[in-house]
Formats: C-alpha cells, structure tokens, sequence
C-alpha cells in the first residue's frame, strides 16, 4: 500500500506595514520540512512598504488595501475578506502591521489572528504602543526586562490570550534603537514556531 497523503500545509496571510523582516523569518521558515504552513498571501495598508519587495523575492501575491483605496469602512473590510476568500487563507499572522483588524474580520477569523507585539504584554500594549514608542516607553519606566509576545488577536489592541514570550535584560544605558535591534532576531525565531504550532493544531497533528 502506498503511503498516505500528507496534510496540506495551512495557508497564511502575513499582514504588513513596514520592511516585513519578520514577515520574511515566517516564509523563511515556511520552507523548512517541519513546516506545517505556507505563506500564500501578504496584505499590506501602504503600497510602497518594504514588505513589498519581500513579497516579490519569494513570488507571493501581494495586496493593498487601505483607507485610501477603500474609504468607507464596510468596502474596507469587505476588500480584506474578499482577499483573505480568493486565497483560501485559513491563518493570519500580523507582523509589523500598523493598522487595527476591522471588526468583521476579527470575527471571521475568531482564533486565527497571531499578532508579535516588541513587549512583554500585558505591559505597553494599547493604542499607540509600537515600533520604538514601545521601547521608548519600557525604558521610561525603568524596566530590567522587555522581550516579545505572541497573542491571540481580539477587537482591542494587545487584549487577546498571549500564546508565547520571549524575555531578555536590558543594557544600561541602551537605547530605544538599540534595544530594538537587539530584541528583533528573537522576534524572528519566536514567531515561526508559534505560527508553526498554531498551524498543527488547526490540522490536528
């Protein structure tokens, strides 16, 4: 008899704002044979970011969808669903995205939104909480330690469970750049297995 099929990997859209270094660790990762998913979509609200440029060195279709090019809220949404369908995405992972999940797709994806926050959550989280603000605001409040969570996304910002952390000591005297590029290959190995996990639980292997 010959072998059985092997599970179809599940199928990912990476949301994007920026560079899309960590939206690259995740198609980096996608190829390895431990992979249990496979990046077939990026989604970005701004049609110049670097994320772009990442999604055409692997030849993975890429999609602009804004406010600029969908004003009115409920064609918004509408836009993101009807991309997220047209790929057949099962799993959305949100990596460097600046822009909150409307509503509706929250809703349409219950369970199935990973968001990496440059924190230790539930501490600097919320509205106006990334990129360097949120390192700016750690060191602020005079921290020993930041990291990376990996959560759950819900309606609120940085609200849904934290699936994952990671923890590391800040450097006397470090600056907020500095300790975000110290912190970002940890990002980058995290956030992979996590996605990877989540895609054999949604495959039940």
């Amino acid at each position: 008899m010959g072998n059985a099929n092997p599970i179809e990997p599940v199928r990912v859209a990476i949301f994007a704002s920026g560079r899309g270094t960590n939206a690259e660790a995740l198609i980096c990762f996608s190829q390895r044979p431990e992979a249990r998913y496979r990046v077939v979509l990026i989604v970005s609200n701004l049609s110049t970011a670097g994320v772009r440029q990442v999604a055409e060195r692997y030849g993975i279709p890429f999609v602009h969808v804004s406010r600029h090019t969908h004003p009115e809220p409920a064609l918004y949404s509408a836009a993101l669903l009807r991309a997220l369908a047209e790929y057949a995405v099962e799993l959305i992972a949100l990596a460097g995205y600046l822009k909150k999940v409307p509503p509706e797709v929250v809703q349409a994806y219950r369970g199935r939104i990973l968001n990496i926050h440059p924190a230790l959550l539930p501490k600097f989280g919320g509205p106006g909480m990334y990129g360097l603000h949120v390192h700016e605001a750690v060191l602020r409040a005079g921290e020993l330690y930041t990291g990376a969570s990996i959560h759950l996304v819900e309606e609120e910002y940085d609200t849904g469970p934290v699936l994952a952390q990671i923890r590391i000591p800040i450097f006397p005297g470090e600056t907020p750049e500095q300790l975000a590029a110290r912190l970002l290959p940890y990002e980058h190995e995290l956030y992979p297995l996590v996605l990877n996990q989540q895609a054999r639980v949604l495959r039940h292997c």
